[in-house]
């Protein structure tokens, strides 16, 4: 703080009473929307994340975190094996199954990869894992994989903005 320690009108401190204005200067940046799929003794699950990022290309490895609130928690921290399908913009009733409510893999025909995970066509593209390592993060676990195989079959991904979906624009 340049002004002698006062704080700039639109800054505050991060707590309980400003945790939705954190929220919102979260969603000041833009991500992309994925589901990530297990499959577990309760059969395949599905969970809707934007917590997805790169961590490194050697050893190939990408993150995401599930809240530990989560009701299917448990079994996506326990899960030596998962898939990331990043969603194409046209997949918003692919994503509404796997949010809380959400009908999940009931009556959704799919394809195993060679560990056993289920996995969803029309990807933009697939990341297919093995927990590499796992980290405290707050109220989420970060979860990081090594990357054992990539797909793309291009398009257009989904966006998360602002609490708000949508596809991305090039300026020129």
């Amino acid at each position: 703080m340049a002004d002698g320690g006062q704080m700039h009108p639109s800054e505050f401190i991060p707590g309980p009473d400003t945790s939705r204005a954190f929220r919102n200067a979260l969603g000041c940046f833009a991500t992309g929307v994925t589901v990530v799929t297990i499959d577990s003794a309760d059969g395949p699950m599905g969970f809707a994340a934007n917590s997805f990022a790169a961590v490194s290309l050697d050893p190939a490895l990408v993150l995401w975190s599930p809240a530990k609130s989560s009701s299917r928690f448990a079994h996506y921290s326990a899960a030596m094996h998962y898939a990331i399908h990043v969603l194409p913009h046209s997949a918003r009733d692919m994503l509404a199954r796997f949010t809380r409510s959400g009908a999940g893999f009931s009556g959704l025909s799919y394809q195993r990869n060679p560990e056993g995970v289920p996995l969803l066509d029309n990807a933009v593209a697939r990341f297919d894992c093995r927990q590499h390592a796992t980290h405290d993060g707050g109220d989420h676990q970060i979860i990081v994989g090594r990357v054992l195989r990539a797909a793309v079959n291009g398009g257009q991904a989904l966006i998360f903005h602002q609490g708000q979906y949508g596809q991305f624009s090039p300026l020129d």
